[in-house]
């Protein structure tokens, strides 16, 4: 028997995330029968995205929903044999019995140098994500200029890197001055804190006077409308997140840009990576690749201790972490050379 540890919500947000909307359960869990796992965290993510999906996908008592890196620890499923890692969605939990179904064995080349942590960053869903959007959405050419927003975050800052390797011009946007000095070491070519311009709109121009091609939007909000204005004709923008309002409690109203739309003939697309479910494992080690050539650095913002998650996932809505936030369950903290990418995870 496995005493396991689980984080639910015991109260829907409302507006920021409370340290009182969570409960810590403590559980025994059964040996693993025929065909079943027994799962243990070494990493667990926190994503903007489960403040928004808590509220559509969640009820009061569930689990708190995420993905993670996970070790086999007991097995009675030849597919998933005991000291393999597995990603699983299995949500904020030490340890999890599992049928098998909906785990993704890590990449068997993965490399021994590269923390397995990656498989929730820039080597996972996030970088899924930044694929998919410049390639399949915006459709980003070799010369044209991108923008993209939240780009110290997990997906923001892989986004430019991509961008760069395929020969685009990239400027970012961050929350602060640390933030703006890592995405220049990240190669990008213009790189503003939005918290202190004096002007959005003078700071988008004096970065690219001749407009934007592309543009990845991650934070949403009114903001998004000083974009339009400076996008080129024909200009396609890929709608990844809208972070400025998750925590709200009544739904912004406007700005509509309906106009500006029409008159430069500008493309906007919401997405998700699990559309393109069928390319993840090519595109896994296409991104494991850019990692071992060094084009794509990564930083993550580790929080240690299982009892830290909510303080984790709070601290990543405050925009605290550069890169992928994570969680490290305690005694596993891993953080070789190639982990630097903004992302939260714990460690149990």
């Amino acid at each position: 028997m496995v005493k396991a540890k689980s984080w639910v919500m015991t109260k829907h947000f409302d507006g920021f995330p409370k340290k009182s909307d969570f409960g810590l359960k403590v559980e025994e869990l059964p040996e693993p029968k025929d065909g079943e796992v027994l799962l243990e965290a070494v990493f667990l993510s926190v994503d903007p995205y489960m403040r928004p999906f808590s509220k559509i996908y969640m009820k009061e008592g569930d689990v708190m929903i995420g993905g993670q890196v996970a070790k086999v620890i007991q097995s009675k499923n030849p597919a998933f044999p005991v000291g393999s890692h597995v990603v699983s969605d299995s949500g904020w939990r030490t340890h999890t019995l599992s049928d098998g179904t909906g785990l993704i064995p890590v990449l068997p080349e993965w490399p021994k140098d590269v923390s397995l942590s990656l498989a929730l960053g820039a080597i996972g869903m996030p970088g899924l994500t930044a694929v998919y959007g410049i390639e399949e959405v915006l459709g980003l050419q070799k010369g044209e200029t991108l923008l993209v927003n939240a780009a110290a975050g997990a997906v923001g800052s892989v986004v430019g890197q991509i961008a760069k390797i395929k020969g685009c011009k990239v400027v970012g946007s961050a929350g602060s001055d640390a933030k703006v000095a890592y995405l220049k070491e990240l190669g990008f070519d213009e790189v503003f804190n939005y918290k202190t311009v004096g002007s959005l709109e003078e700071a988008l121009r004096k970065a690219s006077p001749e407009g934007y091609d592309c543009f990845f939007e991650n934070v949403g909000g009114p903001s998004s409308d000083v974009v339009l204005q400076q996008m080129k004709n024909f200009g396609r923008i890929a709608v990844c997140g809208s972070i400025s309002t998750y925590n709200d409690s009544q739904p912004q109203t406007g700005p509509y840009p309906y106009f500006t739309m029409i008159i430069k003939e500008l493309k906007m697309e919401g997405f998700l990576q699990s559309r393109w479910e069928h390319k993840h494992h090519e595109t896994l080690k296409r991104l494991l690749a850019w990692v071992k050539e060094g084009k794509l650095q990564c930083r993550e913002h580790v929080t240690k201790g299982f009892d830290n998650m909510p303080a984790a996932f709070m601290g990543m809505l405050q925009g605290e972490n550069t890169g992928k936030a994570r969680g490290a369950s305690a005694g596993t903290l891993f953080c070789p050379r190639h982990v630097h990418q903004l992302v939260s995870w714990f460690t149990t």
